[in-house]
């Protein structure tokens, strides 16, 4: 309890008293600590945050440009790719139209290969065919010829023989063809 009026005497302030000198300094003080603190706290702290927000600008602005351009390849290359499937039905399609084109012309050129070997063969039938009634024609007027002179040997003459034979081979009908 002592200690309580002691300060009174010793000349201490009461708490509602007002000490200009200790207010001045006080504003003072904290004037000189606002100014050290903006110039070298808070226009560094402002620039970093600035800058911080300029690189996360940045960073924004490169990822959309880089989606864009990444929208525009995958566009580019979905179109190359229908482009692709149109070339290969186009491809397909000429490919079989070239196949049943080649198909028909064996087929034709088979055609016309067994019709020609089948008119070579009727053509050499018939060749052989003449050849060997005219073979026949020459044994049978031999045979006749023979016969005949054996029969009449003495009345008539070699050619005239012949030629009697002749005429009856040639009256004989005609074999067809």
């Amino acid at each position: 309890m002592a200690s309580v009026h002691l300060a009174p005497a010793l000349g201490a302030a009461a708490l509602t008293d007002t000490n200009y000198g200790l207010t001045l300094w006080t504003f003072v003080l904290f004037v000189l600590f606002a100014f050290v603190l903006t110039k070298f706290g808070w226009k560094p702290l402002l620039a970093m945050i600035e800058e911080r927000e300029n690189g996360i600008r940045e960073a924004v602005a490169g990822a959309e440009k880089a989606r864009a351009d990444a929208q525009a390849l995958l566009a580019r290359h979905e179109e190359m790719i229908r482009e692709a499937g149109r070339q290969r039905e186009e491809v397909i399609k000429s490919a079989l139209a070239e196949a049943e084109r080649l198909k028909a012309d064996l087929a034709e050129k088979a055609r016309t290969e067994a019709a020609g070997m089948i008119s070579r063969a009727q053509q050499q039938i018939e060749r052989e065919k003449t050849l060997a009634i005219r073979e026949l024609r020459a044994q049978v007027a031999d045979l006749a010829v023979e016969a005949a002179s054996r029969i009449v040997q003495s009345s008539l003459t070699p050619e005239a023989q012949k030629k009697l034979v002749h005429e009856f081979i040639d009256s004989l009908p005609q074999a067809r063809s």
